[in-house]
């Protein structure tokens, strides 16, 4: 029997019956996943999304359930993103000097299975009778725990996964698909179903400690499925190539890298419309729509375009492209959103015209981290260094600080708007700032993506730039 040795993989692989060969993709690159790993790679997002969802609502768990003013807790998660801008680029660093038997990204899976678990729990044991300012520095302290170390440690790692496991753009774009399946439903769990359920067990912070112990479990699982279900394929890649870059000319070579240029912005951008999707609901319904529950009703019911989303995702990059692919749904979402500033106040227009500017987002949520690492190459191409670490950065940074401005802009802005949550009845000036926050914003910052990927053309570059890249190795 003859033995094959795919192209970009260090492992042999010998025909069977039960394994057939996994030939190449339309580009003509060859594949190296089978279904079930794409399932343990996409399970991961849940440990990711737990943690930003989580981190998303402590805005509320903050105002609401222990007091802290909303000014303050905008300024809490400004500090913590500040601190993020530094350590995602670090974290990148550490992973292209990363040496271990289980690679440079894989292992990490591992080593942040139980962190991941402490920060999601520590996110809600603030001292609820402790004086403000003792309060505000364990708020502070667990928020960096939970989103510039652990959340860092595991997104950027994660991300360059993808780059090291397959440099197929079909491959890719199928595990961007299942990562954003996997980060949804937790997602939803996290922005829809935590307030009935924190309710269901009481309301008060208890509850909330109970449903984080169960989110850190789960997290941790996930982490060790994904670690033991990985694998990095690094036949014909130099693995020290990044070790000798110092970290400031790490930072130049990025910076001529415009495609990772693109995508930090890109990320910024629609990371602050998830975060202000993911937190400010429960303030829309509470105090516009007068009923905190209806946000599991519109959740529910939420589902369908989602799932919708899903389904007319894969076939839609498959027609026109991952990057054109992002700016149809975007396109979309703010027809929508426009729309629906001239009907603020409306319960019906929330569920429908919220329903498509959700399915609008599902296109980004799934080949954002395809349209990152693509740029892995063309920067490889243009300066000769194989950056994967570092251009992940680019991911998360643009996440962490997306997220980070957007929780920083709810605080500030409710408190604008004089939001007291000690109150059962807001200000005419709470509603406006809820409003903002809720309709108007989100339109502004669809706007601002669309922009950045209207720059993005490297889909019809990659092909030819792997192909020269390959040229290149068998000539060394």
């Amino acid at each position: 029997m003859n033995e094959t040795t795919d192209l970009y993989s260090t492992e042999v692989v010998t025909p069977t019956k039960k394994s057939k060969p996994l030939g190449t993709d339309a580009q003509g690159i060859q594949k190296t996943m089978r279904p079930h790993h794409y399932l343990g790679d996409g399970v991961a997002q849940i440990a990711l999304n737990s943690i930003s969802g989580l981190i998303g609502m402590v805005t509320y768990f903050y105002t609401d359930k222990v007091g802290i003013a909303a000014a303050t807790v905008g300024t809490i998660m400004l500090i913590t993103k500040l601190v993020n801008a530094f350590t995602d680029l670090l974290m990148g660093r550490i992973v292209d000097g990363t040496k271990s038997k289980y690679g440079k990204a894989r292992p990490w899976m591992l080593w942040m299975a139980l962190p991941a678990l402490a920060a999601i729990i520590l996110l809600f044991t603030v001292p609820a009778d402790a004086s403000n300012t003792v309060k505000t520095i364990y708020a502070l302290a667990t928020v960096i725990f939970a989103s510039a170390i652990v959340y860092t440690g595991i997104a950027i790692p994660y991300g360059s996964l993808m780059a090291i496991r397959t440099k197929s753009v079909e491959e890719r774009g199928k595990m961007g698909l299942t990562r954003t399946i996997f980060g949804y439903m937790i997602g939803i769990v996290v922005s829809v179903v935590l307030i009935p359920v924190t309710n269901m067990l009481g309301g008060d912070q208890k509850a909330w400690i109970i449903v984080a112990v169960v989110l850190g479990l789960l997290s941790a699982i996930a982490l060790v499925l994904t670690f033991l279900s990985s694998k990095e394929n690094n036949a014909n890649v130099n693995l020290n190539e990044s070790d000798n870059v110092p970290f400031w000319e790490s930072i130049k070579l990025l910076l001529q890298n415009k495609y990772w240029i693109i995508m930090l912005f890109a990320q910024l951008f629609i990371n602050m419309m998830y975060t202000l999707n993911g937190s400010t609901g429960i303030y829309y319904t509470k105090y516009i729509l007068g009923n905190e529950d209806l946000i599991g009703i519109m959740g529910a019911i939420g589902l369908i375009p989602v799932f919708l989303g899903f389904a007319l995702v894969g076939p839609m990059i498959k027609k026109f492209g991952l990057s054109s692919t992002a700016r149809i749904g975007l396109i979309v979402g703010i027809a929508a959103l426009g729309i629906r500033c001239f009907m603020p106040y409306s319960f019906v227009a929330a569920l429908v015209l919220g329903g498509i500017t959700t399915l609008a987002t599902i296109p980004m949520m799934a080949v954002g981290g395809v349209l990152v690492n693509n740029t892995v190459e063309y920067g490889e191409w243009k300066t000769g260094k194989r950056l994967v670490g570092m251009v992940n950065s680019a991911n998360s940074f643009g996440v962490k600080i997306g997220m980070g401005l957007a929780a920083a802009m709810i605080g500030w802005i409710l408190a604008m708007g004089d939001y007291d949550g000690t109150l059962t009845t807001q200000p005419d000036s709470a509603i406006t700032s809820i409003l903002v926050l809720t309709v108007y914003l989100p339109v502004a910052i669809l706007v601002l993506t669309y922009l950045c990927l209207r720059k993005y053309d490297l889909d019809a570059k990659y092909p030819q730039i792997v192909k020269e890249l390959e040229e290149r190795r068998s000539q060394q």
